[in-house]
């Protein structure tokens, strides 16, 4: 089985190959059919590998096999945690495929297949990323997935906005992977050895860190981070979703961030874990509080939001903050809690960009105070666009509540409270967009400042506002969020992701448990009720809490220039040394 990993690359970047040299010669259903099936066989593929990813699979492509423990191949490595993003990474390439079916401005003349190629594209570099087994590989993937993540965000290429939205995503990712590729540099020259599993081994053959170490480790950890949209690497984020067409937003938000949680996981446990990487404290200090303040800064900058694509996207940012502290535990509990958490955060979030997108293609606005009362005819999408904000919540069953209360738990004390206050501020911003667009509760929202990213007076992606919805672009959000809640109900299955992620992350030698609990179920009843409340008075008393003034000097670091943003990555950079730095000092 493990000659069939490559296929999970192979298959989508050929059949982008196809579109692109064939798309003006075929019609257009044709070619987002071709898409659609390109991306459902390697979703079957990959799920048919992870069911057979113990022990996980390896291969050296091109037969470039180790000779006495020395290689310069490729390998791929197939194990749970990979092969279960590579299978996250085509089902949302399929939702996308399936929602944007027909859905766009009819393209050029002879460009029929260029946005299904590019999804492709997109996932067949995420698919790489996931099972890259050494870390110059990654790096190769990371920087093919990111291209196409500029490409697909500057789709629209005739909007000024779009291409400005989209060269900002290109200079502060260019700069992450330039670091990331300085940071394998050091590595290389302290080990001799690319391949993950063998750098860990030559940094503890070394010795204890050193300075060295710790460069390699920022410099690598800082790439993952502005992947992840960490705070302060997050400011490219917003703007980019606010410009990026709604399928491109589901795989950005819904898996691409989550990319960079994982590789920060994949990084440190199989890298950095051992005698010769960063002592275990210094690594809790610095993911943990970079998690903490990203949870904090993306959960008050999302309430204060009306751009409902930008509201979405710091909420994004908040909850990848709440990966990253449930990574800096370093406890297996919190590993297998952040998978689950993270599966059920896909769908959910997914979900909400769509119904976001439909409204964008009604209303041609996505202003929450332009829309206010417009949206009570779309009584489906008002039932999915508050499901979706329960789901963000974690109220119980979904997969999100369950993820969050093995994490919650996982990491205690205060941590816990950062859970709660955390998801709860994020979904009950959403739930306040959908009081007041789909149910038209309240006073019809003040203006704002000037600072203020409105959301109104955007142009649909469809040719014309859509007068009826099509039937493919409500299915898709159910279907997300059937998913996300299967994540939490269906039985075995969070005990499957846990034995995943331990054999991954510990050789099979930890084995935890992994179900409800009534702590857990309580706090995420907590968190929804406490989310409830909290669009309950947004709505009926907005000015005790919903003044966007009071946001107004954290709103003014988000201010458009890239040259700002390369700042912010500078200051990132030098907090994430400072952080893991005194173990080494110490050392």
């Amino acid at each position: 089985m493990h000659h069939l990993l490559p296929l999970l690359v192979a298959v989508p970047l050929l059949g982008a190959a196809v579109l692109a040299a064939g798309g003006g010669r075929v019609p257009r259903n044709v070619a987002e059919s071709v898409g659609c099936l390109v991306s459902a066989g390697s979703a079957a593929l990959a799920v048919v590998l992870l069911l057979d990813s113990t022990p996980p699979l390896v291969e050296w492509v091109g037969g470039w096999v180790p000779v006495h423990g020395e290689s310069v191949g490729i390998v791929l490595v197939g194990d749970g945690p990979g092969l279960g993003m590579a299978a996250l990474v085509c089902t949302l390439t399929l939702a996308a495929l399936v929602y944007s079916w027909r859905y766009f401005d009819e393209p050029p003349r002879g460009h029929a297949g260029s946005f299904p190629a590019l999804l492709l594209l997109f996932q067949g570099g995420m698919c790489g990323f996931a099972m890259a087994g050494d870390l110059f590989n990654a790096f190769v993937w990371f920087e093919l997935m990111s291209v196409v993540a500029y490409a697909l965000t500057g789709h629209r290429v005739e909007e000024a906005r779009a291409v400005q939205g989209a060269l900002t995503f290109g200079v502060v990712n260019s700069l992450g992977a330039y670091a990331m590729l300085m940071g394998i540099g050091l590595l290389y020259a302290r080990t001799g050895e690319l391949g993950m599993t063998r750098i860990g081994e030559g940094l503890d053959a070394h010795g204890p860190p050193d300075a060295l170490v710790l460069a390699g480790f920022v410099l690598v950890v800082t790439a993952l981070l502005v992947k992840g949209a960490a705070v302060p690497f997050h400011f490219w984020l917003p703007d980019a979703h606010a410009v990026a067409p709604t399928p491109v937003c589901m795989l950005l938000s819904g898996v691409m961030v989550e990319l960079g949680a994982f590789g920060v996981w994949r990084v440190y446990d199989t890298v950095f874990s051992g005698p010769g990487g960063l002592p275990a404290p210094d690594a809790e200090r610095a993911l943990v509080a970079l998690g903490a303040l990203t949870a904090v800064v993306g959960a008050v900058m999302c309430w204060y939001q009306r751009h409902i694509k930008r509201l979405l996207a710091y909420s994004t940012v908040a909850h990848m903050g709440l990966f990253l502290v449930g990574i800096g535990t370093l406890t297996p509990e919190a590993d297998d809690g952040v998978a689950l958490y993270l599966l059920g955060h896909a769908g959910v979030k997914a979900a909400l960009f769509a119904c976001t997108g439909i409204l964008l293609d009604r209303y041609g606005s996505v202003d929450e105070h332009a829309l206010h009362g417009r949206g009570r005819t779309l009584r489906a999408v008002a039932v999915l666009f508050v499901v979706g904000g329960l789901g963000l919540a974690g109220l119980p069953p979904f997969g999100t509540a369950l993820g969050k209360s093995v994490t919650e738990e996982a990491a205690g004390g205060p941590l816990t409270v950062l859970f709660v206050v955390a998801s709860a501020v994020t979904a009950g911003a959403v739930l306040r967009v959908a009081a007041r667009v789909f149910l038209g509760l309240g006073p019809r929202p003040r203006e704002g400042d000037e600072y203020e990213t409105t959301g109104a007076g955007e142009r649909p992606e469809t040719r014309h506002r859509l007068s009826r919805v099509p039937d493919t672009m409500t299915a898709v959000p159910a279907v997300l969020l059937a998913g996300s809640l299967a994540v939490g109900v269906v039985p075995g299955f969070a005990g499957a992701v846990g034995r995943a992620v331990q054999g991954a992350g510990t050789g099979g030698l930890v084995h935890v448990s992994v179900h409800w609990t009534p702590l857990g179920v309580l706090l995420g009843l907590v968190s929804t009720a406490l989310a409830l409340a909290l669009a309950a008075v947004a709505v009926t008393r907005p000015r005790l809490i919903a003044a966007p003034g009071r946001a107004l000097p954290l709103r003014r670091l988000q201010s458009g220039h890239v040259g700002d943003y390369v700042a912010w990555f500078l200051v990132g950079t030098t907090l994430l040394g400072a952080l893991a730095l005194p173990g080494i000092l110490g050392g």
